[in-house]
């Protein structure tokens, strides 16, 4: 976007300003919304995931944010490697006026140390007192560093008394199989390893191809550096392996259960169930096999084939992906499926480059307030929805985009949290509209396993000691979990893994376990659990 394009549409957006000035305030707006400053101002916002494209200022919810706020934003993701672009801008001093990243990436210590950040507490202090009315106490004191300070609030969150409070709070971790395939052969019941095998089989004989190109009997999310979350952490979710045991943190990865589930992956990979693609597959090829109905059954995030689904639906209802019952225990337990815990999946920072960080505190504290909550979730009143007694419902032609066309819906509307960076997914619930087929089927599926598991949420500081025990052996399990899949038989997959714990064991995994149990129960005692 070129400096004159930018500088016209200030212009002109001043000019609207000026000429509404001394106009009375008929939009029925909360105490929340801010007054907009004199002036509009451009903030960089870096967003840490090349995935995410688009725009501010084009739809509605972000021409109602800069109208309230005056703050225009630019937003920056990195074109290729997350790691290597955020690293770039670490290492370079040019950390955009706000930054989005992953709660976990282990370059949130380095922005520390180096003062890169600013303490969003100071600014609260200095410019925007309503930080404190807008933000979750408990989650701004899980936040808040041992110098007193927090530097980054984080989206999607949820406490151990939200899930009491509500039960309609969804995990995202679903057993996925072609509607149409699953009901052709049976609806076989899939959650022993014998009712797996078998229904895959047969799926593959009676559809060997889908519109001409291969079936892919098993999808599965990418394999990356530390393992493939379907074919480990899913997996033990779906068989209610436990993440402790008599207060010690529990080594999951060598289960029993587990171990008779990935021997029989092994089997199905031997005889070429699992497809050389989900091997290699980044998310891109994934989504665009989603889109063709190539997969018959998946362990997958529900979300992550939002797009795909309502195109399949568009076509035809019978060819989506449905949520059943997959891979359970031998005693057949209930799978514990997580919610997002206390610390949510992203943190905002507001960086000390950023050129007006008053405007951007209170930027921030009017996204995360209900006024803004409301509008990054429903949109505008009258355009997105209407009020009907007290309940917010979808306009139907916005619906039906919306069902249909995200692309198209996120272009012209902006609502629906396609600004996610600091949603408040417990405050939303309050206007929560019932969500639509064919998304609603794997929504209320996952209702009765969500469970509250935030306790066992680690960080490690990947620069410690313990940091680097922790690098390594989940770089181990990156390289160790490909092999056990692709053994030639059980007996080498037994190899493997004695081979894989042997290499753990001299890396210091009992230190990393003790360090990890001591957060357990330091969690615990911090969420009131204990």
């Amino acid at each position: 976007m070129g400096r004159n394009y930018l500088f016209k549409k200030q212009c002109v957006f001043l000019l609207s300003l000026i000429m509404l000035a001394g106009c009375a305030d008929a939009t029925g707006e909360g105490e929340n919304v801010p007054a907009a400053d004199s002036g509009v101002i451009t903030l960089d916002w870096y967003v840490n995931y090349s995935w995410f494209v688009t725009d501010w200022g084009e739809n509605m919810v972000s021409q109602k944010f800069t109208k309230d706020t005056g703050v225009d934003i630019n937003f920056i993701t990195p074109m290729g490697n997350e790691t290597n672009k955020l690293e770039s801008l670490i290492d370079s001093d040019s950390l955009p006026d706000i930054v989005t990243i992953g709660w976990w990436e282990p370059q949130i210590q380095t922005m520390l140390d180096r003062g890169m950040v600013y303490p969003l507490n100071e600014l609260a202090d200095m410019y925007d007192a309503s930080f404190y009315d807008v933000t979750d106490d408990v989650v701004r004191d899980w936040y808040t560093m041992s110098d007193g300070n927090i530097y980054g609030y984080p989206n999607s969150t949820y406490t151990p008394k939200d899930l009491e409070e509500h039960d309609n709070i969804a995990s995202n971790q679903t057993f996925l199989v072609r509607k149409d395939i699953y009901e052709a052969i049976g609806s076989p019941d899939m959650s022993t390893p014998e009712g797996f095998y078998n229904a895959v089989v047969k799926a593959c004989e009676m559809f060997p191809e889908v519109d001409g190109k291969p079936l892919i009997p098993i999808g599965a999310h990418e394999f990356e550096q530390d393992g493939c979350v379907s074919f480990d952490q899913y997996l033990q979710n779906f068989l209610a392996v436990p993440y402790e045991k008599d207060g010690v943190k529990y080594d999951r990865k060598t289960d029993p259960e587990y171990l008779r589930w990935l021997k029989l992956f092994r089997k199905l990979c031997e005889e070429g169930y699992l497809a050389d693609d989900i091997f290699v597959d980044r998310r891109t090829q994934t989504s665009e096999k989603v889109s063709e109905g190539r997969y018959f059954c998946m362990l997958y995030q529900r979300t992550d084939l939002a797009d795909q689904e309502k195109e399949l639906y568009a076509k035809d209802p019978d060819k989506i992906y449905i949520a059943v019952d997959g891979p359970r225990n031998s005693n057949g337990d209930d799978p514990v499926l997580p919610s997002n815990g206390i610390v949510g999946w992203t943190l905002t920072f507001i960086s000390r480059n950023c050129k007006d960080p008053e405007r951007a505190i209170k930027f921030m504290d009017y996204m995360l307030s209900q006024d803004g909550q409301k509008l990054l979730y429903l949109g505008i009143e009258g355009e997105t929805y209407d009020m009907v007694g007290d309940v917010p419902v979808m306009k139907e032609d916005v619906k039906k985009i919306l069902s249909t066309d995200r692309e198209t819906y996120d272009a012209i509307y902006g609502a629906d949290d396609t600004y996610w960076m600091l949603q408040n997914n417990v405050m939303q619930l309050d206007w929560h509209m019932e969500t639509e087929e064919p998304l609603k089927q794997l929504e209320e599926w996952t209702y009765p396993y969500t469970t509250y598991l935030g306790q066992y949420d680690v960080i490690i500081n990947e620069d410690s000691e313990i940091g680097r025990i922790y690098s390594a052996c989940r770089e181990l399990w990156g390289t160790t979990l490909p092999r056990l899949l692709l053994a030639g038989s059980d007996e080498e997959f037994d190899e493997i893994l004695e081979e894989y714990i042997s290499q753990r064991t001299s890396l210091g995994y009992d230190r990393l376990m003790e360090e990890e149990t001591r957060q357990m129960i330091e969690n615990k005692k911090r969420l009131g659990m204990e």
